[in-house]
């Protein structure tokens, strides 16, 4: 193992304010980081085709996908963990007895059970993102890496309880991702770091949402956005300021990587 250090960023709340913008002082103190020799990697729920833009725009070619399930390396693919595709048939049934719409996404694409449906419409208009394709047989023929299951939040302890052999993880009003147990961003950078050959104690994450939090936990230093919830703010080594009051640069500043 070597001592060479990485940062792995959260996209949404972290590295992009909330009109989905990269503050300057973030996109300086991300090419600073680089032409220190410091890797710099995303760590996002996000598929690798909803970040494709911002990966080329800041030069990223090492990303942790759904939360853990798809992790690359330049182009090294060095974790792949699908839904079982048992899980997925019968957690739709129930979803349709519930009138509850689906989206099924792999590395290339998302496509929904559900041509027009508000709770989709809402989740993807706050990410600004286009509605889903529409085709209910996506995920027969192909590996899926997550799924969204859309319903409130006070109509998902019944899902909780009756797929034991799935992890939920609340993302918005109306969605929540679906994902194979355990996974998650930490399980991501154990992959990436042990591909890499990388000291746990050198990996450092900035985060703000719920999906972070285990993230936070395995980095040797976990950093919490001064907008990131309450519960992330208390499980993080250091607290920086809000994404749009130069969060990032802050938080690099207090870890002395700046």
């Amino acid at each position: 193992m070597n001592n060479e250090k990485i940062v792995f960023f959260d996209i949404d709340g972290t590295l992009l304010d909330h009109d989905k913008q990269i503050p300057a002082s973030t996109r300086e103190s991300l090419k600073k980081l680089t032409e220190n020799g410091i890797h710099v990697a995303i760590a996002t729920g996000r598929a690798p085709f909803m970040f494709a833009n911002l990966r080329k725009d800041l030069g990223i070619n090492t990303f942790i996908s759904f939360n853990g399930q798809y992790v690359k390396h330049e182009d090294n693919v060095v974790l792949t963990n699908p839904l079982s595709k048992d899980e997925i048939i019968s957690l739709e049934e129930a979803a349709k007895e519930n009138n509850h719409p689906m989206v099924f996404l792999d590395h290339e694409a998302m496509m929904s059970n559900h041509d027009q449906h508000p709770h989709i419409m809402k989740s993807m208009d706050d990410l600004k993102m286009h509605y889903p394709g529409f085709d209910p047989s996506y995920y027969h023929s192909r590996e899926i890496y997550q799924a969204l299951l859309f319903c409130e939040s006070n109509e998902e302890a019944n899902y909780r309880n009756t797929y034991g052999n799935l992890d939920f993880i609340r993302w918005h009003d109306f969605s929540m991702d679906v994902i194979p147990p355990g996974g998650s961003k930490a399980r991501g950078i154990e992959a990436m770091i042990e591909h890499l050959g990388f000291k746990r104690e050198n990996t450092y994450a900035f985060g703000d949402a719920l999906n972070d939090i285990e993230m936070l936990k395995f980095a040797g230093t976990g950093i919490a956005m001064g907008n990131a919830y309450e519960e992330v703010k208390k499980v993080a080594d250091v607290i920086t300021d809000p994404v749009d009051q130069n969060g990032i640069r802050s938080g690099l500043e207090k870890v002395g990587l700046l």
